[in-house]
Protein backbone atom coordinates (compact mmCIF):
# COMPACT_ATOMS: atom_id res chain seq x y z
CA UNK A 1 0.00 0.00 0.00
CA UNK A 2 1.35 3.34 -0.65
CA UNK A 3 1.81 6.15 1.62
CA UNK A 4 -1.22 8.04 0.94
CA UNK A 5 -3.17 5.01 1.36
CA UNK A 6 -2.05 4.64 4.62
CA UNK A 7 -2.74 8.15 5.66
CA UNK A 8 -5.92 7.89 4.60
CA UNK A 9 -6.39 4.63 7.05
CA UNK A 10 -4.81 6.81 9.52
CA UNK A 11 -7.14 9.40 9.28
CA UNK A 12 -10.14 8.00 8.87
CA UNK A 13 -12.40 11.60 9.93
CA UNK A 14 -10.03 13.39 7.73
CA UNK A 15 -11.10 11.89 4.69
CA UNK A 16 -15.02 11.74 6.27
CA UNK A 17 -14.71 16.00 6.81
CA UNK A 18 -13.24 16.42 3.45
CA UNK A 19 -16.77 17.32 2.12
CA UNK A 20 -17.33 19.94 4.36
CA UNK A 21 -14.88 22.18 4.00
CA UNK A 22 -14.25 21.33 -0.20
CA UNK A 23 -17.28 22.36 -2.31
CA UNK A 24 -17.51 19.72 -4.90
CA UNK A 25 -19.89 20.70 -7.32
CA UNK A 26 -18.02 20.03 -10.78
CA UNK A 27 -20.42 18.54 -13.15
CA UNK A 28 -19.57 16.54 -16.09
CA UNK A 29 -19.11 18.67 -19.47
CA UNK A 30 -22.28 18.99 -21.43
CA UNK A 31 -22.51 16.59 -24.12
CA UNK A 32 -24.75 18.63 -25.92
CA UNK A 33 -22.93 20.30 -28.84
CA UNK A 34 -24.99 24.08 -28.52
CA UNK A 35 -24.62 23.65 -24.57
CA UNK A 36 -20.46 22.89 -24.84
CA UNK A 37 -20.02 25.92 -27.57
CA UNK A 38 -22.20 28.16 -25.18
CA UNK A 39 -20.02 26.70 -22.04
CA UNK A 40 -16.96 27.84 -23.70
CA UNK A 41 -18.27 31.28 -25.17
CA UNK A 42 -19.30 32.00 -21.20
CA UNK A 43 -16.06 30.83 -20.03
CA UNK A 44 -14.11 33.37 -22.02
CA UNK A 45 -15.35 36.36 -20.26
CA UNK A 46 -13.93 36.54 -17.02
CA UNK A 47 -16.82 38.08 -15.33
CA UNK A 48 -19.05 35.07 -15.71
CA UNK A 49 -16.23 33.15 -14.32
CA UNK A 50 -15.73 34.95 -11.22
CA UNK A 51 -19.60 35.16 -11.10
CA UNK A 52 -19.92 31.81 -11.67
CA UNK A 53 -17.21 30.72 -8.59
CA UNK A 54 -19.35 33.14 -6.26
CA UNK A 55 -22.21 31.20 -6.73
CA UNK A 56 -20.89 28.17 -6.53
CA UNK A 57 -19.59 28.53 -3.04
CA UNK A 58 -22.29 30.81 -1.94
CA UNK A 59 -24.48 27.12 -2.81
CA UNK A 60 -22.57 25.13 -0.78
CA UNK A 61 -22.47 24.16 3.38
CA UNK A 62 -18.96 25.25 3.58
CA UNK A 63 -20.58 29.03 3.19
CA UNK A 64 -23.19 28.08 5.40
CA UNK A 65 -20.98 26.56 8.17
CA UNK A 66 -18.29 29.61 7.65
CA UNK A 67 -21.47 31.78 8.39
CA UNK A 68 -22.46 29.76 11.40
CA UNK A 69 -19.12 29.74 12.95
CA UNK A 70 -18.83 33.70 11.97
CA UNK A 71 -22.14 34.58 13.36
CA UNK A 72 -21.37 32.26 16.78
CA UNK A 73 -17.69 33.88 17.41
CA UNK A 74 -19.34 37.53 16.48
CA UNK A 75 -22.19 37.06 19.40
CA UNK A 76 -19.99 34.90 21.69
CA UNK A 77 -16.95 36.81 21.59
CA UNK A 78 -19.10 40.07 22.04
CA UNK A 79 -17.50 41.74 19.21
CA UNK A 80 -20.80 44.41 19.86
CA UNK A 81 -23.80 44.57 21.68
CA UNK A 82 -26.88 43.34 21.19
CA UNK A 83 -29.08 44.26 18.88
CA UNK A 84 -25.58 43.99 16.56
CA UNK A 85 -25.87 46.85 14.51
CA UNK A 86 -23.23 46.21 12.42
CA UNK A 87 -23.38 42.31 11.71
CA UNK A 88 -26.93 43.17 10.69
CA UNK A 89 -25.72 45.71 7.88
CA UNK A 90 -23.12 43.61 7.03
CA UNK A 91 -25.44 40.22 6.21
CA UNK A 92 -27.45 43.25 4.87
CA UNK A 93 -24.99 44.04 2.26
CA UNK A 94 -23.87 40.08 1.85
CA UNK A 95 -27.91 39.45 0.88
CA UNK A 96 -28.11 42.29 -1.94
CA UNK A 97 -25.02 40.75 -3.53
CA UNK A 98 -25.93 37.22 -3.10
CA UNK A 99 -29.21 37.85 -4.59
CA UNK A 100 -27.90 39.62 -7.11
CA UNK A 101 -25.68 36.60 -7.71
CA UNK A 102 -28.80 34.34 -7.50
CA UNK A 103 -30.19 36.56 -10.65
CA UNK A 104 -27.29 35.87 -12.78
CA UNK A 105 -27.03 32.09 -12.17
CA UNK A 106 -30.60 31.89 -13.20
CA UNK A 107 -30.26 34.15 -16.04
CA UNK A 108 -27.26 31.78 -16.99
CA UNK A 109 -30.16 29.30 -16.71
CA UNK A 110 -32.56 30.72 -19.32
CA UNK A 111 -29.38 31.14 -21.76
CA UNK A 112 -28.88 27.42 -21.41
CA UNK A 113 -32.54 26.77 -22.21
CA UNK A 114 -32.76 28.98 -24.26
CA UNK A 115 -29.76 27.39 -26.20
CA UNK A 116 -31.63 24.19 -25.99
CA UNK A 117 -34.59 25.35 -27.02
CA UNK A 118 -32.90 27.02 -30.10
CA UNK A 119 -31.49 23.81 -31.20
CA UNK A 120 -34.62 21.48 -30.56
CA UNK A 121 -36.44 24.09 -32.84
CA UNK A 122 -34.21 23.71 -35.28
CA UNK A 123 -33.98 20.21 -35.15
CA UNK A 124 -37.85 19.95 -35.60
CA UNK A 125 -37.30 22.02 -38.61
CA UNK A 126 -35.35 19.45 -40.48
CA UNK A 127 -37.46 17.37 -39.17
CA UNK A 128 -40.72 18.94 -40.71
CA UNK A 129 -38.80 18.97 -44.02
CA UNK A 130 -37.34 15.90 -44.01
CA UNK A 131 -40.88 14.80 -43.16
CA UNK A 132 -42.13 16.97 -45.80
CA UNK A 133 -39.73 15.33 -48.79
CA UNK A 134 -40.72 11.45 -47.58
CA UNK A 135 -44.15 12.67 -48.08
CA UNK A 136 -43.76 13.56 -51.30
CA UNK A 137 -41.70 10.70 -51.84
CA UNK A 138 -44.82 8.30 -50.93
CA UNK A 139 -47.09 10.88 -53.21
CA UNK A 140 -44.88 9.78 -56.46
CA UNK A 141 -44.79 6.21 -55.41
CA UNK A 142 -48.14 6.24 -54.75
CA UNK A 143 -48.85 7.70 -58.57
CA UNK A 144 -46.07 5.33 -60.13
CA UNK A 145 -47.84 2.18 -58.24
CA UNK A 146 -51.23 3.34 -59.57
CA UNK A 147 -49.43 3.52 -63.39
CA UNK A 148 -48.32 0.31 -63.23
CA UNK A 149 -51.47 -1.21 -62.16
CA UNK A 150 -52.90 0.88 -65.23
CA UNK A 151 -50.69 -0.47 -67.16
CA UNK A 152 -50.29 -4.12 -66.22
CA UNK A 153 -54.68 -4.16 -66.59
CA UNK A 154 -54.46 -2.75 -69.69
CA UNK A 155 -52.01 -4.96 -70.79
CA UNK A 156 -54.31 -7.63 -69.77
CA UNK A 157 -56.42 -6.72 -71.42
CA UNK A 158 -55.26 -6.36 -75.07
CA UNK A 159 -53.35 -10.28 -74.08
CA UNK A 160 -56.87 -11.54 -73.45
CA UNK A 161 -58.33 -10.47 -76.55
CA UNK A 162 -55.83 -11.67 -78.34
CA UNK A 163 -55.58 -14.98 -77.06
CA UNK A 164 -59.60 -14.52 -76.81
CA UNK A 165 -60.23 -13.70 -80.49
CA UNK A 166 -58.85 -16.95 -82.49
CA UNK A 167 -59.37 -15.75 -86.05
CA UNK A 168 -56.39 -13.32 -85.76
CA UNK A 169 -53.18 -14.64 -86.11
CA UNK A 170 -51.13 -13.98 -83.21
Amino acid sequence: MNDAGARRQDHPLKAGFRWLLIPNRKLPPPVNPALLKHAEERAMNAQNRVADRITMFSGSMLFVYLHMLWFGLWIGLGVEKYPFGLLTMIVSLEAIFLSTFVMISQNRADAKRQVIADQQWKTVQEEDQQNEELLDLSRQILELTKEVRALTAHHRQQSGSAVGNPAEPS
